[in-house]
């Protein structure tokens, strides 16, 4: 089940969904001992998610959304729209191989899938998104339909 979340402290006109542990695999077993079952027993199996860091920036002709992805190939990340109006941002990164011989004294790069999803608004045009990888940067831009002013037409008062 996603959790829909409407509003977001640094943007009260936000209107992005969002579930952090959507698509994570939740405590196996027996759990029910356990005062928090559904949440993620290793920090590790969040860490990857708290790195999809995106900025949603809006200028005249378009939305345009950053992610940090560090490490991560074109190939490795997908840009979908999903229900017409639905922007997700997905893509995992793998764990690197132990070997038997290697002796590890620290893992602090997060590995795991991560996935950011965003309620575009009405004024998108979904069908000429494009999205760009350079240096490490997902840059999607959505551009923005023209908007119409509404002709005012004045209305002589007789009398």
């Amino acid at each position: 089940m996603s959790l829909i979340r409407r509003s977001n402290v640094f943007d009260p006109f936000s209107l992005d969904l969002w579930d952090p542990f959507e698509g994570f695999p939740f405590g196996s077993g027996s759990s029910n001992n356990s005062l928090f079952p559904s949440f993620p027993r290793t920090s590790s199996e969040t860490a990857a998610f708290a790195g999809a860091r995106i900025d949603w920036r809006e200028t005249p002709e378009a939305h345009v959304f950053k992610a940090d992805v560090p490490g991560l190939k074109k190939e490795e990340v997908k840009v979908e729209v999903e229900e017409g109006n639905i922007l997700q941002i997905s893509g995992e990164r793998n764990k690197e191989q132990e070997e038997k011989t290697d002796t590890w004294h620290r893992v602090e790069r997060s590995s795991g899938r991560f996935m950011r999803r965003f309620r575009l608004p009405e004024n998108a045009k979904t069908e000429h998104i494009r999205a760009a990888m350079e240096n490490g940067v997902l840059t999607v831009t959505v551009p923005k339909e023209e908007v119409k002013k509404p002709e005012v037409k004045s209305i002589q008062i007789s009398g």
